[in-house]
């Protein structure tokens, strides 16, 4: 029970400072300060968990130490209860440190974000753009089921449908965290429409996926920032291919390009194009932070490596497998349909596995 006392030690500290917490987003003077009381809250998220599980293990470790003195007492009776209790108790204490040692792994602070969503055809030319189409639309299915609010920000069609690229804003809680482990090259196998012999093809798309960027996190003077305004080539209406209303950002020292044309004013296109700039810089240094810690340790499930073969849709054989924790799941209409959490799951539980023996 030593590994129990040392851990409730501290859960205790955690504690303490949530108590704090929780006072500070009381105080006046936080609650005139939207960003900051934001930033208060969200450590108040983080901590509340833990604190639940730590009163849980409170609970626990007071009737063990109470079972204990009366396994030592006089009564036999008493006695022999006390020792089924304890064995009973010492059980749920060990599941309850597992537990506590998975909410204490170190968390991502973007996990809790929205996300911008990029999806691009690779190669395969117009069977990659139509399968890019498919896993947008995967992805907008899951994101339904969710409850989550997603907006086209820009989308550039393919000649026979799908999209050479698409780029769209998924809001609700926790979805960065839900779905940081999409980024990389999605494969597929299967006969195109257009194929008359029956040959399997196989395409690609890659997949990006990045916590939506606050002004804080991300030095961005415009004085880097060429802005270029042109008249939207896409669907939209008179209004939007009628006037100079797309909008096209290129930060001069990174040649990073932003367009944007699915508002229906420039200046809703130029914000929107804004905080993609902002979004994309902001990964680039998670990538250089992400970069660092793989020079320590190899990470099993990688995030944000867009180059890297993640999965593979075979439609012939119905089957999708994901070749980071070598799963198949023999359910492919089902995930090109949304449903993703079964592969979702298992990849934050490979992920979560890997944590706890580096931890």
């Amino acid at each position: 029970m030593e590994q129990v006392q040392d851990l409730m030690v501290r859960l205790m500290a955690i504690a303490d400072r949530f108590r704090e917490v929780d006072q500070r987003v009381s105080d006046p003077e936080i609650l005139s300060q939207p960003q900051v009381l934001r930033e208060w809250m969200q450590e108040r998220s983080r901590l509340e968990p833990v604190v639940a599980h730590y009163r849980k293990m409170e609970g626990m470790w007071k009737d063990w130490l109470l079972a204990k003195e009366w396994a030592g007492g006089g009564d036999e009776e008493l006695r022999r209860m006390a020792r089924e209790e304890l064995a009973e108790l010492e059980e749920g204490l060990r599941d309850a440190v597992e537990e506590a040692r998975v909410l204490l792994l170190p968390k991502d602070l973007a996990d809790q974000r929205s996300v911008l969503l990029e999806v691009r055809a690779g190669t395969g030319g117009d069977e990659a753009a139509l399968f890019a189409g498919e896993l947008f639309r995967m992805y907008q299915r899951y994101a339904a089921q969710q409850g989550w609010r997603v907006v086209l920000v820009s989308a550039q069609e393919g000649t026979v449908g799908g999209f050479k690229e698409v780029i769209a804003r998924l809001d609700g809680e926790g979805v960065y965290g839900r779905l940081k482990f999409e980024s990389g090259v999605h494969r597929v196998q299967r006969v195109p429409d257009t194929e008359s012999q029956g040959r399997v093809h196989t395409s690609a798309a890659t997949v990006a996926v990045m916590p939506v960027a606050e002004p804080v996190d991300v030095e961005l003077s415009m004085a880097d920032v060429r802005r270029d305004t042109y008249r939207s080539s896409g669907a939209g209406g008179q209004h939007v291919n009628k006037t100079e209303s797309a909008v096209r950002l290129t930060h001069l020292p990174t040649g990073i390009v932003v367009e944007c044309q699915e508002g229906r004013s420039q200046h809703a296109n130029f914000d929107q194009a804004l905080e993609v700039l902002r979004s994309r810089l902001f990964e680039v240094q998670r990538e250089r932070q992400r970069a660092a810690q793989a020079a320590e340790r190899k990470s099993l499930v990688s995030t944000g490596d867009r180059s890297a073969k993640i999965r593979t849709y075979n439609f012939p054989q119905g089957r999708v497998t994901d070749h980071r924790i070598g799963l198949t799941l023999h359910n492919l209409p089902g995930v090109m349909q949304g449903e993703l959490d079964g592969m979702l799951d298992a990849l934050h539980l490979a992920e979560q596995t890997e944590k706890l023996k580096n931890a």
